[in-house]
């Protein structure tokens, strides 16, 4: 029995949950080879047995090809072992939050999974902003449609793609003018579809841009995923860090505990084109520090206020086409940073846990 091309048969066939190679997905609780033997024991909860049934076939099929002269046995339990991430393809989550909005956080995530993406990382943008999406407008996706992919009779969401990034938002379910009319119950079925039933890929970085303040979709973000860590946008207006506390507020809860990244300030500063020496604080100064020691995390970075990056968002386009220098050296410190205190949380603090809220 040649072991290495039974792992290479298993690892072309996908999961139905999550379209992950079934060799590496978290369902696969044994495969045993002993002569011409195979046993493999799989776990699932409360998958449908039509479902299931498919899948044991193409198991079956695919293994018989290789080892015609072999025995097959594919056993399935019905209740799966709680992981603690059932998403080990997205190495790191990220969210991105804010206490208000028109902060620039949307800007924020959108430049750095775009940023992320050309240090050459795999990286991935969750819409999570179910009432005022943006990633279809900033990403030149308008009106488009993600198409749906069948694994074993189960239908998942195939992630539309831009500047190689894989993206999914409710706006590319929803026409543009459509009211997003959502109650609690409704609203976390829709952010655990975005989760559960959408084809991503093996990611680096599975950016989240998060509505802003707190909310049913914050709760269901930390209760359905590990996040990683978050990070927090605000300006340097009273009125902006004072709601940016009470958002991160709700990640330090004892209950939740997501590590905070750091902060990022946007709309630092005003510098016209004509007098680049000048700086003219238009939204006061030094929020961003000031949120930053309260919360005791890294301050990763100021963004100026700069008018086409507004403009390249409308065209669908990021902020790093803007061929602007200077903004490109602050985005560029602020991505560094993410990057580097993502790993250091990594290193010194165990993998977050999702959240468990007794009621």
């Amino acid at each position: 029995m040649d072991e290495k091309r039974i792992h290479e048969t298993l690892a072309k066939i996908q999961d139905p949950v999550n379209g992950q190679p079934i060799i590496r997905s978290n369902h696969l609780q044994k495969i045993d080879i002993h002569g011409n033997t195979v046993n493999i024991v799989l776990a699932y909860n409360n998958l449908d047995p039509e479902i299931k049934n498919k899948l044991n076939f193409t198991i079956l099929e695919s293994l018989y090809e290789v080892i015609p002269d072999g025995n097959v046995n594919i056993h399935f339990e019905n209740q799966a072992p709680q992981p603690e991430n059932p998403y080990p393809h997205l190495k790191n989550i990220i969210a991105v939050a804010s206490g208000k909005g028109g902060v620039g956080k949307s800007t924020v995530a959108a430049n750095l999974a775009v940023g992320l993406q050309r240090q050459g990382y795999k990286v991935g943008l969750l819409d999570a902003d179910l009432y005022g999406p943006s990633v279809p407008t900033m990403f030149g996706l308008k009106n488009k449609r993600p198409r749906v992919k069948e694994i074993h009779g189960r239908q998942l969401l195939v992630p539309l793609v831009s500047f190689d990034i894989p993206l999914m938002s409710i706006g590319f379910i929803l026409d543009p003018e459509q009211a997003v009319v959502l109650r609690g119950p409704r609203l976390s079925g829709v952010i655990k579809q975005f989760l559960n039933d959408v084809l991503w890929p093996e990611l680096d970085y599975l950016i989240i841009d998060l509505p802003p303040s707190t909310g049913d979709i914050q709760l269901t973000m930390v209760q359905t995923a590990p996040v990683t860590g978050a990070v927090i946008v605000t300006t340097p207006q009273e009125v902006a860090v004072d709601d940016a506390v009470k958002a991160s507020n709700m990640f330090r809860l004892d209950s939740i505990n997501v590590p905070i990244i750091g902060v990022v300030e946007n709309m630092s500063w005003f510098t016209p084109a004509e007098l680049p020496e000048n700086k003219y604080y238009l939204f006061g100064k030094g929020g961003g520090q000031k949120l930053a020691a309260y919360l005791d995390v890294p301050l990763l970075g100021q963004i100026p206020l700069v008018a086409s990056v507004g403009q390249l968002a409308d065209e669908g386009k990021p902020a790093w086409l803007a061929e602007d220098e200077i903004l490109s050296s602050h985005l560029n410190i602020i991505l560094e940073r993410v990057v580097y205190y993502t790993q250091l949380r990594n290193k010194e603090a165990e993998p977050t846990r999702i959240v468990k809220i007794k009621t």
